[in-house]
C-alpha cells in the first residue's frame, strides 16, 4: 500500500497550490483521509481531514477558510487546495489514511496522527514573502 503525495513547490505569498495524494495497493474511498505538515524544527501538525463518507471536513484553525480537502474516489486520490498561502505555511505536507473503512470518530480525534495507519512520503511547499 502506498500513498504518493505530489504538487508541492515554490509559490509567492498570496498564491495557490493544489496537493494530490494518490493511493495504490488498496482503495481508501471509504476511509478517513488527512493532511498533516511539518515545518523545519517543528513538530508535525494537523492540517485537514475528510470523513469516510466525504460528508464532513475538519481543518486546523490556521488554515480554515484558505484550504479545502476533497477526494476523487474514481481516482483513489485526495486533494488539498491551498489558497492565500502565507510564509508560515512553508512545510513538508504529508497525506495519511485510516486503515479502517467506514469509521466515524469524535471530532477531535481526526487531528490525531494516531488515527492514521498509512502515510505518504511528503511533498515540500515553500511560500516566499
Amino acid at each position: 500500500v502506498q500513498l504518493q503525495a505530489s504538487g508541492g513547490g515554490l509559490v509567492q505569498a498570496g498564491g495557490s497550490l493544489r496537493l494530490s495524494c494518490a493511493a495504490s495497493g488498496r482503495t481508501f474511498s471509504n476511509s478517513v483521509m488527512g493532511w498533516f505538515r511539518q515545518a523545519p524544527g517543528k513538530k508535525r501538525e494537523f492540517v485537514a481531514a475528510l470523513s469516510w463518507s466525504g460528508g464532513s471536513t475538519y481543518y486546523a484553525p490556521s488554515v480554515k477558510g484558505r484550504f479545502t480537502i476533497s477526494r476523487d474516489n474514481a481516482k483513489n486520490t485526495v486533494y488539498l487546495e491551498m489558497n492565500s498561502l502565507k510564509p508560515e505555511d512553508t512545510a513538508v505536507y504529508y497525506c495519511a489514511a485510516d486503515g479502517n473503512p467506514r469509521r466515524t470518530y469524535l471530532e477531535a480525534y481526526y487531528a490525531s496522527p494516531g488515527l492514521y495507519d498509512y502515510w505518504g512520503q511528503g511533498t515540500l511547499v515553500t511560500v516566499s514573502s
